[in-house]
């Protein structure tokens, strides 16, 4: 594949996941105080921590899950990218890394673009009183049994590719440098959390639920960096 090709993948990838980010940000970056939501406090559990999506607009949530969704096919390219730059090695293992990788940003925009019924479902959880809470509340139950079985494919997909992608690179066989072997969305993700308390308060805030998002940026970058010059 020519080169500028490579690199114009690489920053269309990393734009990709920078607006990934973006709308995490817009989905997730919220503060409550529980005091003021007495509605939401007897579905403490229930809620686990989405409670603060009711101070979010529907603009905002609504516009925050298509930024991810639309932004998903530049991500899809970012690994082609990826696929490329395994050329060399076997054909087959290539293949797979390329199409875990694939499938875990395909099931990655809906669940992404699910986080905005989620948001609708608090907002009229606090809103509603009555027997419609109890409604509200199974619909809120049922959804998010649906993000928890969409998660698991998406992050053993995520964790099988990096590993795929690590044993790739390490045999030195491949366009990346032996040290990019280290350097995966798996591997980023983990630096992430390791470190994610060291950054200022005011940006630990805004980054929060970002993680896989910023992990992708660093990854897009050190891909495109390193296959810049072929």
């Amino acid at each position: 594949m020519e080169l500028l090709s490579l690199r114009v993948l690489g920053i269309l990838a990393f734009i990709g996941a920078l607006l990934y980010s973006v709308g995490d940000i817009l989905l997730l970056a919220s503060k409550i105080k529980p005091d003021e939501y007495p509605n939401l406090k007897p579905f403490a559990k229930l809620l686990s921590g989405s409670e603060k999506m009711a101070v979010l607009s529907p603009a905002r949530m609504m516009w925050g899950a298509l930024i991810g969704v639309f932004a998903t096919p530049l991500i899809l390219l970012g690994f082609w990218q990826v696929y490329q730059g395994l050329s060399g090695m076997n054909a087959w293992a290539t293949l797979t890394t390329f199409s875990l990788f694939a499938s875990a940003s395909i099931i990655g925009a809906f669940v992404h673009g699910s986080f905005f019924y989620l948001g609708e479902y608090v907002r009229a959880l606090n809103n509603v009183s009555g027997n419609s809470r109890e409604i509200i509340a199974g619909m809120l139950e049922r959804h998010k049994k649906i993000l928890m079985i969409t998660y698991a494919p998406l992050l053993i997909f995520v964790i099988a590719a990096s590993i795929l992608f690590s044993v790739l690179v390490a045999s030195g066989k491949t366009a990346f440098p032996v040290w990019m072997a280290g350097v995966t969305p798996l591997t980023v993700v983990i630096v992430w959390l390791m470190g994610k308390r060291i950054p200022p308060r005011f940006i630990r805030d805004w980054t929060e639920g970002a993680g896989f998002s910023i992990a992708y940026m660093a990854f897009f970058a050190c891909t495109t960096i390193t296959l810049w010059n072929g």
